[in-house]
């Protein structure tokens, strides 16, 4: 597989995100989901959230990814787990995942790009899109982007090439507005999020610097100053948030 700067970059990661995996762990033990619930994991990236769920928590996982190189390190990752059996990776959109084969448990979804399709982008519409895919009483876990202070034009037309993203109280209140209970939200503290940025510039540094001459060097060294400049410049506007969501309860 031809490398990429996120699959160099994720595989140095525990999570794929500013967020350690035993904060994750402890807000799936808070939704006291039993063995073999079903999971839907939306960016399964280098697959330890899919195996973390299936070995810890003994649950059915689906997971999603739709960057080749990324499926393939997840797969790889999946097949060498003792729960394998319990983990379903598709190589595909989410929304398509999630029109198969819903309703879900539990959805984790954390950092992910148009989770329900359809050119939704807007928190309300990505979290109210989501929690039409769980079960009563299911649970989402949603990790993302937050702005930490009101960023510059600039900043924001960069950052916002994805996906729209709000602040602290703003995810928070677009999830009460897409019918969804608060059950817990934090931010990820200015160490782990400098640790995040920090741990993937040094893994791509350290590839670029055994393949200077690699075909992908280039792209992959453009896509590092790119998001090293969005990294600088959002510093102090942007964090990563994750909040623990439930759906209404019959």
């Amino acid at each position: 597989m031809r490398p990429t700067f996120h699959r160099i970059a994720y595989e140095a990661l525990d999570v794929c995100n500013a967020v350690e995996m035993a904060t994750l762990e402890a807000a799936v033990r808070a939704t006291g989901l039993p063995p073999h619930a079903r999971v839907l994991d939306i960016g399964s990236g280098n697959g330890a959230v899919a195996i973390t769920l299936a070995e810890m928590f003994g649950f059915e996982v689906t997971s999603v990814e739709l960057d080749p190189a990324m499926a393939e390190l997840a797969r790889s990752r999946i097949e060498a787990s003792e729960a394998s059996c319990q983990i379903i990776l598709h190589e595909a959109r989410s929304d398509v995942v999630l029109e198969a084969g819903g309703p879900f448990d539990l959805i984790v979804a954390l950092g992910t790009t148009e989770p329900i399709g359809g050119g939704v982008r807007d928190p309300r519409g990505m979290l109210k899109g989501l929690a039409r895919r769980l079960t009563p009483g299911g649970w989402l876990l949603w990790g993302d982007l937050v702005w930490l202070a009101e960023p510059s034009q600039p900043l924001r037309q960069i950052v916002e090439l994805n996906n729209s993203y709000a602040d602290h109280a703003g995810w928070q209140a677009a999830a009460e507005a897409a019918g969804l209970t608060v059950v817990s939200a934090e931010l990820s503290s200015p160490e782990l999020w400098n640790r995040y940025r920090m741990t993937m510039m040094a893994a791509v540094e350290a590839w670029l610097k055994t393949h200077p001459d690699h075909p992908a060097a280039a792209s992959i060294r453009s896509r590092a100053h790119q998001l090293g400049l969005m990294f600088d410049f959002g510093e102090g506007a942007l964090g990563f948030g994750l909040y623990l969501l439930r759906a209404p309860v019959p």
